[in-house]
């Protein structure tokens, strides 16, 4: 198996261009394919639930998410009602566009394999709808809301060199383990309260 690339960090400058769009006809070149099939098992060893292309160096508009049932087991049964997580399989989308849909949002922790170590506070839509080409170059959509949602946008932000740490409430951004020690557990509500 060839080497895996390392995920970039905050600092590259590739995590701050614009990506550039896929040409549909280099979707169907073997490079192309090595190119997501590395991104899926970047993102898994993470672990992650997504992962864009210039997050490995290249400055391409693909970007690869799943959920799986593993990753959400370690959270609480009113956590993951309160994040609306559910388990979806691997989806690819080349050249994304994303739509939020309605005004309702959701302020929830958020971390980033290329911000490593640190979360912090971001308010997303509830609900958005995605279309792009899938690996195959087959046109598609799909609408989502709650967790999925929050990381399809998350993921089209990296194609536009936006990071999470753009978005967040700047008070509250902290190591996974401060903010797992003073928040861990408790509803969104009243870590919104605490948090300044």
């Amino acid at each position: 198996m060839p080497k895996l690339p390392p995920i970039v960090q905050t600092g590259d400058l590739v995590l701050r261009a614009r990506a550039e769009e896929v040409p549909a006809e280099k979707i169907r070149e073997k490079a192309f394919r090595d190119l997501v099939s590395s991104m899926i098992t970047v993102m898994r060893k993470a672990p992650g639930v997504g992962l864009a292309a210039p997050q490995i160096g290249v400055g391409l508009r693909v970007i690869v998410l799943e959920d799986r049932e593993e990753l959400i087991r370690k959270i609480s049964d009113d956590e993951r009602l309160e994040r609306k997580r559910e388990a979806f399989p691997t989806r690819v989308f080349v050249n994304p566009i994303l739509t939020r849909i309605g005004d309702e949002k959701a302020t929830f922790f958020e971390g980033c394999l290329s911000v490593h170590g640190y979360v912090a506070l971001v308010e997303r839509h509830l609900e958005v709808e995605v279309t792009g080409l899938d690996e195959e170059g087959v046109a598609q959509t799909w609408r989502v809301r709650g967790w999925p949602a929050r990381i399809l946008q998350h993921e089209v932000d990296h194609l536009d060199g936006t990071l999470y740490i753009d978005r967040m409430r700047s008070r509250s951004f902290s190591t996974q383990e401060h903010a797992k020690a003073l928040y861990g557990g408790k509803p969104i509500g009243e870590v919104l309260r605490i948090v300044p």
